[in-house]
């Protein structure tokens, strides 16, 4: 038993038992190689990684290989998703020295924390050009032994091009309409027009650019945005990465048609997909976004949430053979045979089904099985008999072995999940889902945060955990309180929200209105990371825009929307150029652009009136718009002071710019002044 039994991540829990003697992050492990002279070996991964599991056991599970891992290093295992910030520093010097990066991520450094050889997976024996696990240990161990000035200049030189890289983007102005035409213009350029989404294979689901194209259409009614979205929208829906049966959405397509997926499960991508679902019918009313939303956002309480009422954060990709024999592989748990659709439905019905999810004789996947589909050309289908034939399957399903599943609670992806499940449930008439939204909202300010709304980034079973949380954590947490109080009617949460903000400004913003990832206290790493650019979710920096802009709307905070166009010039700067990867930064900056709007709706609990108008507020498409909606006179929301009802009747009162419309009584006179404006 090595040092990580007890600690609250799953990942490193895995390999508790490993023969390495892993030390999890902490200055006793660099104490520990600066006592003996040795270098450090950091591993670091995630519990949904396959290949993390694949180094795990051909690796990190053999004695001999551990056994020179223990006589030569200080071994260092990190779980990337409670520890961002290491991930982050330790991933820049990764890309920088190989131009490219990934997990499982293999670091070798200093007793000082200097970095100064990298890698990510290495195999047990060599092959495909890549050196075996061994022969890495033995160089840099001869390396370390022989040539130490060298090692030691090395690292000195990694770490002062990495302090050198600090981003100063406050100040530059920010996006207007021309930095936002360019970087649809870029979009269109990298869009595919066959299968949707942006680039080749390995394709990830565009969640946060797909926000940015909706809102672009709301705001200017370009069509062109609205088609690529809606396309992309419908390909993935209909495409293996979408599970046909139980709902939510795998990692990335391992293609470019979306058939094959890494069949990982990750909450922070369900959330943000949910949300993109319901907001695309929200402006379309397409069958098919609707059914997709609702199906998400059931997947991830059935499937995510914990007994204490927050999300986990992800599923395995691998799980075991239903054959009994204990083997593990990739997808096992979702994919089908045609022989196996007739054991479960019959000739006739396994005929059908094979037509319907496109599962054909020689596979889509590996060993002759297939990931279901909805083939474009399947045809129209009797209802009520694909939906016996999904039952039926999921049945079966059920049966199999389960994926695991990594249930830690991350603040950053609970507040992405709390505000897609707010606005769903709001948008559906699912209170049920708003109340799955509340709790876990309660669970991160009972567990999470501290009297001094400092928050924790993890917690696991009912207990916090160690490592504080990060700027991502604050802005999304708060995103999701915003949400969640615009639905609710809820103004605690509100102002919750605004505890989360005031220590972004006052902890991790610099003089010029740059943003960084960790707070001024934070542990010192040898950079403090900075990243604005938006990759599996919003950067910490672009979701601290949208919520500190969406708090300025709601409380009128002159400081708050200051430091949010202050941030938003990093979109200014990098929008026209790589709109694919600051796609939620592009997607606020269409709000700052629209006001955003600031809708309050005042009227009597439990009026028919009053919950028409709120409804009709929460489904208006003006970009980033906010929503107060209470008791005439109330003090839930700064928004509903001085608004009284009109002519006895509930009202709603539509603001943008300082300026403020006619209050409106009527549900279609307010979609009108939530429709698109010059």
């Amino acid at each position: 038993m090595n040092r990580l039994a007890g600690v609250t991540s799953p990942y490193l829990l895995q390999h508790a038992d490993n023969p390495v003697d892993w030390w999890p992050w902490a200055p006793e492990a660099f104490e520990e190689a600066r006592r003996r002279d040795v270098p450090v070996l950091l591993s670091v991964g995630y519990s949904a990684c396959h290949w993390c599991h694949v180094m795990a056991h051909e690796s990190f599970e053999d004695d001999d290989t551990a056994a020179y891992l223990n006589e030569h290093f200080v071994s260092v295992k990190v779980d990337r998703e409670e520890r961002p910030d290491v991930d982050a520093v330790y991933m820049e010097a990764v890309q920088a020295a190989t131009g490219q990066g990934g997990w499982p991520m293999t670091v070798f450094l200093t007793p000082g924390a200097e970095p100064f050889y990298f890698g990510t997976y290495f195999p047990p024996a060599p092959r495909h050009g890549m050196p075996s696990f061994r022969q890495v240990l033995e160089g840099v161990t001869a390396a370390w032994t022989d040539r130490r000035g060298e090692v030691d200049d090395v690292a000195g030189k990694i770490v002062r091009d990495l302090a050198g890289r600090t981003l100063a983007y406050g100040g530059q102005g920010t996006p207007g309409e021309e930095e936002l035409a360019q970087a649809l213009l870029g979009l269109t350029r990298e869009y595919d027009p066959a299968h949707g989404g942006f680039g080749g294979a390995p394709k990830f689901p565009p969640s946060m650019v797909l926000e940015f194209l909706l809102r672009h259409h709301a705001r200017t009614g370009a069509e062109g945005a609205l088609q690529m979205a809606a396309d992309t929208c419908e390909a993935m829906a209909r495409g293996g990465i979408y599970d046909q049966l139980g709902g939510g959405f795998a990692r990335y397509s391992v293609d470019r048609e979306w058939v094959v997926p890494h069949f990982e499960k990750m909450l922070y991508d369900n959330a943000l997909l949910c949300r993109v679902y319901a907001h695309l019918w929200r402006v379309t009313g397409s069958d098919l976004a609707r059914r997709v939303a609702l199906e998400t956002a059931d997947f991830m309480v059935r499937e995510l949430r914990t007994p204490e009422g927050g999300f986990a954060s992800a599923l395995d990709a691998d799980s075991a053979l239903p054959d009994g024999s204990g083997k593990h592989e990739e997808g096992a748990y979702y994919v089908w045979t045609p022989g196996r659709l007739r054991e479960v439905l019959g000739e006739e019905d396994a005929e059908f089904a094979m037509r319907y999810f496109g599962v054909t004789e020689e596979g889509t996947f590996e060993h002759g099985s297939s990931v279901l589909q909805l083939p474009q050309d399947a045809g129209v289908s009797d209802a009520g008999r694909v939906a016996s034939v999904r039952e039926r399957l999921l049945a079966a399903r059920e049966q199999r072995p389960r994926p695991g599943r990594d249930d830690k609670i991350v603040a950053a992806w609970n507040g992405l999940a709390i505000a897609a499940l707010a606005e769903v449930g709001g948008y559906f008439d699912r209170p049920d889902l708003v109340e799955r939204a509340t709790e876990a909202a309660d669970l991160l300010v009972r567990l999470h945060l501290d009297d001094g709304a400092r928050l924790t980034r993890t917690s696991r079973d009912g207990r916090a955990g160690a490592n504080a949380g990060v700027l991502e954590d604050y802005a999304d947490v708060a995103e999701g309180f915003l949400a969640l109080a615009s639905v609710s009617g809820e103004g605690a949460w509100l102002e919750f929200a605004g505890f989360l903000l005031d220590i972004v400004l006052d902890r991790f913003t610099g003089p010029e209105g740059q943003l960084y990832d960790t707070a001024h206290d934070a542990e010192r790493l040898i950079r403090r990371p900075q990243d604005p650019t938006d990759n599996a979710a919003p950067s910490g920096w672009s979701a601290a825009a949208g919520a500190l802009l969406s708090y300025a709307a709601h409380t009128g905070s002159e400081a708050h929307r200051t430091e949010a166009e202050r941030a938003l010039g990093v979109v200014k700067a990098l929008g026209p150029r790589a709109p694919r990867f600051i796609g939620w930064g592009l997607a606020v900056a269409e709000a700052l652009l629209d006001g955003p709007r600031e809708v309050a709706v005042v009227g009597a609990p439990g009026d028919d009136r009053m919950r028409n108008l709120h409804r009709a507020a929460l489904l208006g498409t003006a970009p980033g718009a906010v929503v107060a909606a209470g008791a005439p006179g109330g003090d839930e929301f700064p928004l509903l002071a001085d608004r009284p009802l009109v002519d006895g009747k509930p009202a709603a009162y539509v603001c943008r710019h300082f300026v403020c419309a006619a209050p409106v009584t009527e549900v279609e006179a307010l979609r009108g002044e939530l429709g698109p404006r010059g």
